[in-house]
Order: structure tokens, then sequence, then C-alpha cells
């Protein structure tokens, strides 16, 4: 019995581990083609809630598909139209600028160090400004060079015609059957182990949504505040800093300190010595900060999510070095999947033998047992007759 099981466990996994290697040998041979597919897989699955709602409302689900897909790309394409050339001006003027910026930093350093820091800078006024200039060289030339590198791996990566052709037409087929296939699928999965994966299911889907639905939103709504709090601050390319800023906010903290750090950069050059405006640029990202940390998470994101920024991180890399953007769209359900497996593997383990030892293999004692366990310990330990003061 016991090798029948150990027999069936070997097949088992070595089926999954099969497939799973022939799913990441697909990915990595037809990566350079996948994207407007896995693009609309990522649009279905995002609208999919959407689409059920318009449905349980009284439109059947091809009509729902439609006018899901047809406002979103209405929204997607008037964005493109209004958003992008604005921010692709300041994008250019940004790094046009980010020399004078960063030598007007350097002059406001050595100001600094000969008034109420000199303190700190004596006898290094030739080597702060060497450092600081070798900061703005290599600074101006890494920048460039990975705004260039952006453009041209993002021109060869994406053909344009087939991502705004493509995508929403993959999109829309994967909306109108999403639950048809949810339940081919469900009827693949081995009877033994239904209750199981389908557990396991609901919990990655919970991940994947937590972030992809709530963290995505938050990142949108971070973005638009941080931009347009920045535009009305006055700040010079207050709306590349602030969607950068908020785009990059599902790393905790991450976001909201870079764009604070180049904000507040760009808000000395701009505003010194008016320390008002420097303050109210900070104060853009602090009360971003209050926003995001006791509104925005615990509604949209809550304790749904369960990936670690870490993890997280870690999975972005290397789904991006392997598979390029493909890589990065498949990064967090990947991810998500990969924990909430990670947990039950670790959940069996702690119940195993393996844990507890090769020993324990039968039932615990009963309580019946267990006291005469007690009372025979209790024996054993206790003083003999012929020990006791008593004198018998």
């Amino acid at each position: 019995m016991v090798k029948d099981r150990s027999r069936l466990l070997r097949r088992q996994a070595l089926f999954w581990g099969g497939a799973g290697a022939l799913v990441l040998a697909f990915i990595w041979v037809f990566s350079s083609i996948l994207l407007p597919f896995v693009l609309g897989m990522v649009l279905a699955y995002f609208l999919d809630p959407v689409a059920d709602w318009l449905s349980r409302r009284g439109l059947s689900r091809l009509m729902a598909s439609f006018v899901i897909l047809v406002v979103f790309v209405v929204l997607i394409v008037a964005m493109i139209l209004v958003i992008v050339p604005v921010i692709s001006s300041q994008i250019a003027s940004f790094v046009a600028n980010l020399p004078h910026y960063l030598q007007r930093l350097q002059e406001l350093a050595i100001e600094a160090r000969a008034g109420p820091l000199s303190w700190m800078f004596q006898d290094q006024e030739q080597s702060l400004s060497q450092d600081f200039s070798d900061i703005v060289r290599q600074s101006t030339a890494f920048f460039t060079s990975f705004v260039g590198q952006l453009w041209t791996s993002s021109l060869a990566l994406v053909n344009f015609l087939s991502l705004f052709v493509v995508t929403p037409v993959v999109a829309f087929y994967l909306l109108l059957d999403w639950d048809r296939m949810i339940d081919r699928i469900d009827s693949w999965v081995p009877r033994q182990h239904l209750a199981t994966v389908r557990r396991l299911a609901r919990e990655v889907d919970r991940s994947v949504a937590g972030f992809v639905r709530g963290q995505g939103s938050l990142c949108l709504i971070l973005g638009t505040y941080y931009a347009v709090g920045l535009t009305l601050v006055g700040l010079n390319f207050g709306l590349l800093i602030g969607f950068f800023a908020g785009m990059i906010s599902f790393i905790p903290y991450v976001g909201s300190a870079l764009g604070l750090i180049v904000a507040v950069g760009i808000a000395l050059v701009q505003f010194s010595p008016d320390w008002m405006w420097v303050a109210a640029t900070a104060g853009v990202f602090f009360t971003g900060q209050f926003i995001e940390g006791y509104i925005l998470q615990p509604k949209l994101v809550g304790a749904s999510v369960g990936l670690h920024p870490v993890w997280l991180m870690f999975a972005l890399f290397a789904f991006g070095a392997m598979f390029g953007f493909v890589g990065l769209l498949i990064a967090v359900p990947a991810a998500a999947a990969v924990g909430v497996l990670v947990r039950f593997a670790l959940g069996k383990y702690l119940e195993s033998d393996v844990y507890y030892g090769r020993t324990i293999e039968t039932q615990p004692p009963s309580k019946l047992e267990s006291l005469d366990l007690s009372a025979a310990i209790r024996n054993e330990f206790s003083p003999r007759d012929g020990a006791r003061g008593d004198g018998s």
C-alpha cells in the first residue's frame, strides 16, 4: 500500500513537473510573439468582474463583453492621444535639462557647505566639487543611455500594429468565453484532488486579483494624484515625475521615495530660496503616503495580496530577464501561484512524519492512556516506601 502510494506520488510529480517545463519552454520559444496574447489575457482577467456585473443586470455575455471592450479601447486611445505626447515631450525635455539641474544642485551643495554646514566639510571643497562632477557626468550618461535603450527595446519588442489590433480581439474572445474556459479547465483536474486544487486556485486568484485589480487601481490613483499635485504646485516635469512615482508604487515606499527625491531636487533648483514651494512639493508625497496607507490600501487591496515586496521584485527581475516584457506580465500571477504552492507544501511538511520523525506512526495516546502514563511516571520518580519519613 505504501509502495503504491509512493509510486503514484512520483508519477504525479513527474507529470506536473514535465507539464511545467513544457509551459516554460513554450513561453521561452514564443516570447517574441506572445505579448498581444498575454496582454489580452490580462485585460480579460482584469475586466471579467465587470462583465459578470453587467450580466447579472440583464445584458448577455456577448453584449457585456462588447460594451466593455469598446469603452476600454476608447479610454486607452484617448489617454494615448492626450497623455502620451505630453509625457514624451517631458521626457525629452527632462533628459536635455538634467545636466543643468545636477550642476545647479552642485552649486547649492557648495553654498550649503560654505554656510551652515561648513563644519561638516572642512578642507574638502575640491574633493566635493570633483565628486559631484563625477556624479553629474555618470548620472547623465546612465539616464540618457537607459532612456535610449528603453525606447529602442520597446520598438523592437512591441509591434504596435499587432498590439492594438490583436490584443482587443484576444481580450474580447477570452472575456466572452471566460467562464466556460474555467469550467473546462476544472473538468480536467484529477477528481481525487479536486477540492485541494480548487482551494489552491481560489488562493492564487485572490492574490492575483488583489494585486492586479487592487494594486493596479491604487497605482493609477496615486499616479494621477502625484501628477496633478505637482503640476498645481508648478514643478517642472511634475506630470512625468508624478506618473512615474505612482506607477512604481506597487513596491511599498520605493515609488514615493524615488519620486520625492527627484521632485525635491528639481524644486530646490527651481524654487530656491523660496522654501515654501519646496515644502509644498514634499507635502504632495507625504499626503499621498497618508492617503495610500489609511484609505486606498485598506479599501482596494486589503490583506488579500499575500505577495512580499522582495519576492515580487525578484519575480519581476527573474521573469523579465528570461522572457522580456512578456515575463513582466506573467511575473505577478506566477509569483502568486508559487507562493501559494510553497505555503501549501510547507503546511503538508509540518503535518508529515518527516517533520515529527519516523517514530511517530500511530495516533496520539488517548486521554486515559495519558493519565495512566502520568501515574506511572509519578510512581517511578516518587520516594520508595522504605525512604519515607513516617518510620513505616
